[in-house]
């Protein structure tokens, strides 16, 4: 259900708006000042649009997925050191918070027979397709997650579990289509478990023939004693964090100047579980 009520000024410029975390509608001419239901800040709205999602068109070299249900949150803060490096060193990159879009649930459809779980994947019907697409074409992918619950994000895991269908190209005699490419991996959180987010998160890139650039992984916690508020000064400000998070973006740049996914890429043995 829409809402309207947040002292907008009167107009005839009003649009729909949508909180990428929980779904709430709002139009206005501007979006609200938080959403009344998850309480998200204003930035997380971002206006409605129903035109399908489509893989961009020009080729570019390092795709950005911020796999937080916050594209404004801390997690957005690594992802925007990484568009900050990847402008600095001239790498054509794209950036997808992962909550603007609809990713199902993977169907398992290798579960019941294994030759229907191929590429292109069988539900055509989300936005994933466009994700295979960019995975198959670009040089390498930097993933950002939070961490919850010791883990990553449950947007993130989904993500991961659709990728099943490239990955099981393998196991059915077919061409990959991402072995040789470079993975670096960000993750950052209010409580415990960076590594173990990151290696989990690392292991499925591995299943699909990804390099993990040196000194990959930047993984940064504050502490269950501090409030959120106290997190995200800290996840803005901390040194470490920036420092950390830009030497991952830079290793998997030069990487990529390598070219190793050419150089290997007919005399991979794929050994994928």
């Amino acid at each position: 259900m829409a809402d309207t009520s947040d002292n907008q000024t009167p107009g005839t410029n009003k649009i729909p708006w949508k909180c990428t975390v929980c779904g709430f509608l709002f139009t206005g001419e501007k979006p609200p000042k938080g959403c009344p239901h998850c309480h998200s800040p204003s930035g997380e709205f971002i206006p409605v649009h129903d035109k399908p999602v489509t893989c961009p068109v020009e080729d570019f070299d390092v795709l950005i997925i911020n796999g937080s249900s916050h594209r404004a949150g801390n997690t957005g803060v690594m992802a925007d050191i990484a568009e900050e490096v990847l402008k600095e060193r001239n790498i054509s990159y794209r950036r997808f918070n992962l909550n603007e879009y609809t990713i199902d649930n993977c169907w398992c459809c290798y579960a019941v027979r294994a030759q229907s779980c191929d590429y292109p994947c069988r539900n055509n019907d989300d936005d994933m397709h466009v994700f295979h697409e960019l995975l198959a074409k670009t040089k390498a992918v930097i993933i950002a997650s939070p961490i919850n619950w010791n883990n990553m994000s449950a947007r993130l895991k989904t993500f991961l579990d659709r990728t099943t269908c490239m990955q099981n190209l393998y196991h059915l005699q077919k061409p990959g289509l991402t072995q040789g490419k470079v993975v670096g991996i960000l993750v950052c959180g209010h409580e415990d478990g960076g590594i173990t987010t990151a290696m989990n998160i690392f292991l499925n890139f591995q299943q699909l023939g990804y390099i993990l650039a040196p000194f990959g992984i930047a993984y940064r916690t504050h502490g269950a004693e501090y409030s959120s508020n106290e997190d995200r000064e800290f996840f803005s400000t901390d040194e470490m964090l920036r420092t950390h998070t830009r030497g991952v973006v830079n290793n998997v740049i030069e990487m990529i100047d390598l070219n190793i996914e050419s150089q290997i890429k007919d005399r991979i043995i794929p050994v994928s579980e």
